[in-house]
């Protein structure tokens, strides 16, 4: 498979197991799995070409590592960003002490007061590095690229998170927690 037939299964699968599982007639268990094979029909009986082929080569060779797939090979879902109710059952863990959190220049006010929502999603996404958080950002314009000392939320008592590809989730970042020098 091509690498732009593999970012548009990724895409769909995204949309899929994160959002809109109604959209092909699935149902996302309590943790947010689903039965390959079932994903598989279900994709093809909307006119997807999915085989378990595509979605196993797209999960081994994703950088990103948006998905997983269950240790008995059967299942599969989003690592994380998902806006329909799941449980992924992350331990909490302790971050580093810095984070970071790529977005658009146009949010930097409202984060200013505010500090980082979740918004439809189940909890903010931070990266480890800069350069995560820059591609990040830029999706949708010009990138500001904000410094979460997270250490010291962590021991203000802010639960963190390490998602299955590396990504830091927490609910929320009160502004107090971000440097906005950065960008």
């Amino acid at each position: 498979m091509h690498a732009r037939q593999l970012t548009a299964l990724s895409k769909f699968l995204s949309l899929i197991l994160r959002h809109q599982p109604e959209r092909v007639g699935l149902r996302l268990d309590a943790q947010g799995w689903v039965e390959i094979d079932v994903l598989v029909a279900k994709c093809r009986a909307h006119g997807s070409p999915l085989t378990r082929e595509s979605v196993e080569q797209l999960v081994a060779s994703s950088e990103k590592r948006r998905f997983a797939i269950s240790e008995d090979g059967r299942r599969i879902r989003a690592n994380q960003g998902h806006s329909v109710p799941i449980d992924l059952s992350y331990p909490a863990a302790v971050p580093p002490a810095v984070l970071y959190h790529g977005t658009p220049e146009a949010n930097v006010e409202r984060i200013r007061k505010q500090g980082l929502l979740k918004m439809q999603r189940h909890h903010v996404h931070l990266s480890s590095d800069r350069e995560t958080a820059r591609v990040v950002g830029v999706r949708r314009g010009s990138a500001v690229i904000l410094r979460i000392h997270a250490l010291v939320m962590h021991e203000a008592g802010h639960v963190f998170f390490l998602s299955a590809n590396g990504v830091w989730l927490v609910d929320h970042v009160p502004p107090e927690f971000i440097a906005f020098a950065e960008s």
